[in-house]
């Protein structure tokens, strides 16, 4: 396996021509071609959009919404469904859908929630006993998913009932509440650095561990291999169903992590708590799939679309928007996100033939007969 994977050709195929010449001429303007391409709406779309939200609820509630504690809100608002959404960022890389990530958030906040309050276990080791549960859920996907042939969207969903069901029969949907949650176990999310809680600090680190391993190593260059075409990569003798598996683990792991700060946040341990993030992380994630990286999904891209949607849900509830806008404004830009990235796989797949290239001045169409 050589760093020009199937979908690294693609990318290079797409990215047009560069500016001939040598010299000082010549470096200069392959300096503004490239500006001109990073800078491009098609790259980093999704912050644009956040710029002009931030300069519509500016204009909207100006004596709430452009503060410093606005700021501090949408980080800490959206700590957890950035941990939420980076955890889908590898098994989507390997074209696997996990939709009982949600559900294995819930269950694992109720077992680190458990074991502190009942059990009365150090917090570090009910975090760990939480994750493990995750693991196994991992486990039991993989074998769905890869040993199983089924469908991951189907498999998984299926997977996460299955969860939602054993967590109403050991709790009868009651959540876990206790004093003891409130000491240490609370501090892992509801601390803070600098006015920052903790968990904002966690996806940060989250998101560069995924951004070293999907950017700069062969497996993630063999994960986006194997998410761009299976069949190809079977041929450059690529594991495509061990990626697959690990990647579901991956994806059930950082799950449990993410649910068992969701349980500290909330100081209990709620049956249903982690179903709520099932549409904005997929959201984020898709949405974070068109920057950056061109149709791959990406950790900071993520990062990125994970504020955007954060700072519009907060904008509209400074303004007292009603609760069915929230869920508009997110359908909405999900829409937007899952059209952009399905124009961009098709783009690629043409050899970028036809595209749109953004220069500062003019838009122009780049492609034989341009």
């Amino acid at each position: 396996m050589t760093a020009n994977t199937p979908t690294d050709r693609q990318l290079q195929s797409a990215a047009g021509d560069q500016p001939s010449g040598s010299g000082p001429e010549g470096a200069a303007a392959g300096w503004r071609s490239n500006l001109a391409d990073s800078l491009s709406p098609r790259n980093i779309g999704a912050v644009y959009v956040l710029i002009v939200i931030c300069i519509v609820f500016s204009i909207w509630a100006p004596q709430t919404f452009p503060r410093p504690a606005t700021i501090k809100q949408v980080l800490d608002s959206n700590a957890i469904t950035a941990l939420a959404a980076l955890a889908l960022i590898v098994p989507l890389s390997a074209r696997v859908f996990d939709l009982s990530f949600a559900y294995v958030m819930s269950l694992s906040g109720v077992t680190a929630a458990h074991f502190v309050a009942a059990n009365n276990w150090n917090v570090l080791l009910a975090m760990l006993a939480g994750i493990v549960v995750a693991l196994i859920i991992g486990v039991v996907n993989g074998v769905v998913v890869v040993v199983m042939r089924i469908d991951s969207f189907i498999g998984t969903l299926a997977t996460g009932s299955l969860v939602q069901a054993f967590i109403s029969f050991v709790t009868n949907d009651n959540s876990i509440n206790s004093i003891k949650l409130n000491g240490s176990f609370s501090t892992l999310s509801q601390g803070t650095i600098l006015g920052i809680a903790y968990p904002v600090f966690y996806a940060l680190i989250v998101a560069t561990a995924l951004w070293l391993l999907m950017e700069h190593t062969a497996t993630g260059r063999r994960l986006y291999a194997t998410g761009f075409n299976p069949n190809a990569a079977r041929l450059a003798d690529i594991r495509v169903n061990k990626l697959r598996f690990c990647s579901l683990l991956t994806s059930a792991g950082l799950a449990g992590f993410a649910g068992v700060m969701l349980a500290s946040s909330l100081a209990s341990g709620s049956p249903s708590a982690g179903t709520s993030y099932l549409l904005p992380a997929f959201a984020a994630v898709f949405v974070g799939a068109t920057v950056f990286k061109h149709g791959r999904f990406n950790a900071w891209g993520t990062i990125v679309a994970v504020l955007m949607l954060g700072t519009g849900v907060v904008g509209l509830g400074l303004v007292s928007a009603p609760l069915w806008a929230i869920d508009m404004f997110t359908g909405v830009v999900l829409i937007a996100a899952l059209s952009a990235n399905s124009f961009e796989r098709r783009n690629l797949l043409r050899g970028g033939q036809g595209r749109f290239r953004w220069h500062p001045a003019r838009w122009r169409t780049t492609g034989p007969g341009a």
